[in-house]
């Protein structure tokens, strides 16, 4: 009999869902806009409002403003445009992520000029950042903003990025598409930039089955977003445009699949971390693995996808995608860890500054499945075929 198919990460649906849908209907409000959406943008706004895992206080009394939106791409586009971005202008940008963090900075005919990952949290390297940032202003182009990325759900060490971008005064823009119910230092992931995006994709912690958001504690540039959402439509009784505009705002039926899902989101963030202590538990004895982890408790991350790193030396030949191909043929799905943005064909031309930290990680690393509706049966699969492959 063949195997259930084990996969990455999928959608999970609570059961609250439904209510928030079945009124949409009601009321007939099936477009969008409408009540759903005005709630979980106030659902996702006392979220991120609440101090973080570690009971620590905000340092700021400024309330996070939410709008709610088709993608997290979407999002990053409208903080692009409302932070200036024009053709020809320069917007740094992690380079170990997925390409949605930089398609926008093209949309605006801007460049991205890509930095590599520190080894700690796989993210952004302040000091590649502040050397990328002399170089750019040395050759004339000083930045517009800064992309940094909580990949995996690891924020990323912000301190050291935020120190560098205010020094500079360069608007960050954090991309934490894949770390809603992280934080650092006590603080929700999400609330440290000028702007920040999130993601309710099929595939992430809690989702909507497409959507996103943008955050500022800038209620001018929310206000503004909507507007730039709906199509940029000036007040008048007729339909007058002052200003290009898009079609980027959320439904009232998908809004109301968040609804849902933000009932049950600490449980989401739960359940992860208990799949990857699972893994830990289970595969941590193997020389030749080591996990994405918290450097320190400063980091709390939601462990969106549990990632592993095979040291090539300790593993008698045995590859990545030798372990990739087993699980697949186990009917398991696993993946590659993201190729570096400045090995992209369609970013060939763009500047970079690092060495290989990002390079190394995508050559030898690898997501395994991670959703919250795995039982310890289909953890125990993956492990399995992982522990034949290198034991």
């Amino acid at each position: 009999m063949k195997t259930t198919r084990l996969h990455l990460s999928l959608a999970h649906i609570c059961g609250h869902e439904q209510q928030f849908i079945q009124q949409a209907f009601d009321t007939n409000w099936v477009v969008p806009l409408g009540p759903n959406v005005d709630g979980f943008e106030k659902d996702l706004e006392e979220f991120l409002d609440n101090q973080g895992v570690a009971g620590q206080a905000r340092n700021d009394s400024a309330q996070c403003h939410v709008a709610a939106l088709t993608t997290g791409t979407a999002a990053l586009h409208l903080g692009m445009i409302l932070l200036g971005v024009e053709a020809g202008d320069e917007v740094i940008c992690q380079s170990f992520t997925f390409s949605a963090s930089a398609n926008p900075i093209r949309y605006q005919g801007a460049t991205p000029v890509f930095v590599d990952s520190e080894p700690a949290t796989w993210n952004m390297s302040p000091d590649y950042l502040e050397e990328a940032i002399r170089d750019r202003i040395k050759k004339g182009k000083k930045p517009k903003a800064i992309i940094p990325v909580h990949l995996y759900g690891m924020p990323a060490q912000l301190d050291e990025i935020l120190s560098v971008a205010n020094r500079y005064e360069i608007p960050v823009v954090e991309d934490a598409a894949e770390a809603l119910g992280s934080a650092y230092k006590g603080i929700r992931c999400g609330t440290f930039g000028e702007l920040a995006v999130l993601s309710f994709n099929g595939n992430k912690i809690i989702t909507t089955s497409g959507g996103g958001a943008l955050v500022s504690k800038n209620e001018d540039s929310i206000r503004k977003a909507r507007f730039l959402a709906t199509q940029a439509r000036d007040p008048a009784p007729h339909y007058q445009h002052s200003q290009i505009g898009y079609n980027y705002r959320m439904s009232n039926i998908v809004a109301g699949i968040g609804r849902g899902q933000m009932m049950v989101l600490p449980q989401r963030v739960e359940q992860r971390r208990k799949n990857n202590q699972y893994y830990r538990n289970h595969l941590s004895a193997i020389p030749s693995i080591t996990f994405h982890t918290e450097p320190s408790p400063d980091f709390f991350s939601n462990y969106w996808l549990t990632c592993i790193v095979l040291d090539p030396e300790k593993t008698d030949g045995v590859t990545r995608e030798d372990i990739r191909l087993a699980l697949e043929k186990a009917n398991i799905e696993s993946r590659p860890l993201w190729k570096p943005m400045h090995l992209q064909p369609v970013f060939q031309s763009c500047p970079y500054y690092g060495e290989k930290v990002s390079e190394t990680l995508f050559d030898h690393g690898l997501c395994l499945p991670s959703g919250t509706s795995l039982t310890e049966n289909d953890l125990e699969r993956v492990v399995e075929v992982i522990q034949n492959c290198l034991l």
